[in-house]
């Protein structure tokens, strides 16, 4: 019971930290690890829990998202192929080759969301820039491919590097490019869940737990999204990952 009650407070920590900052999985699945859980199974269970906050984070904006629907048709089959490409391989790889290169993924990861205010302001500053044109649409195939085997993997600091590349490929408003990225990293996490759902790696009481934590959090954190400071929390994260980054390195 205590365990479970550490990772449902983590999970509503991390829905707390998604709906602000972002990097909310830097804090759950380590908390999944402190536990006990193998890396694998951890990395199973974190993906099918938070998924209920991506979903309403794709339903808050879907105002923007539904009418982009030409870009929808040509990103989203790249998100599912990417996203269950990603999960067959978390799955085929074991669980002592995986936690080998856990320290590597919260630490990569750490890094992206450390990354995120200059890539915002990039995109915002190019999304007004006037006279520029966008490029082709199949310029964005491979890296948005890339980015969906990622989150399929491991997901941490995905929606940073598809936000950059979408930043790339297509001249829009900063918000719409962020509603084309969570309707993108939604359906990559929802393919990649699918195939975890029937893996046996999942653990389905600590999944339940969780994802009613990561619902409270979210919702409480879209409360007071404009009253506290994302940067103080996005910075405390990178803080976190960093620390259990090294952390697992050392150990290793």
């Amino acid at each position: 019971m205590l365990n479970i009650v550490i990772v449902t407070i983590a999970a509503l920590v991390a829905g707390f930290i998604n709906a602000i900052a972002g990097g909310g999985t830097l804090l759950s699945f380590p908390a999944l690890l402190a536990i006990g859980v193998p890396p694998v199974a951890a990395n199973v269970t974190n993906t099918l829990a938070l998924l209920p906050g991506y979903l309403g984070g794709t339903l808050a904006q879907w105002a923007d998202i539904r009418t982009q629907w030409r870009r929808l048709l040509f990103i989203l089959p790249l998100a599912v192929a990417g996203g269950l490409a990603g999960g067959i391989l978390l799955l085929s790889t074991g669980e002592k080759s995986f936690a080998s290169i856990v320290p590597v993924l919260i630490l990569a990861a750490s890094g992206i969301l450390a990354l995120q205010v200059p890539l915002r302001a990039w995109l915002r500053k190019r999304a007004g820039t006037e006279g520029s044109k966008e490029l082709p649409a199949v310029a964005a195939i491979l890296p948005l491919g890339a980015a969906a085997v990622y989150g399929g993997y491991f997901g941490a600091g995905l929606s940073v590097i598809v936000l950059a590349v979408l930043g790339i490929v297509y001249e829009e408003k900063l918000s719409r490019l962020n509603a084309l990225k969570q309707a993108f990293a939604f359906a990559a996490n929802i393919a990649a869940a699918t195939w975890f759902a029937f893996s046996g790696k999942a653990l389905w009481v600590e999944v339940v737990f969780m994802a009613s934590g990561a619902l409270v959090g979210g919702w409480l954190g879209g409360r007071v999204a404009g009253k506290l400071n994302p940067e103080i929390l996005r910075w405390t994260v990178v803080a976190i990952g960093l620390v259990v980054g090294l952390g697992y390195l050392l150990r290793a």
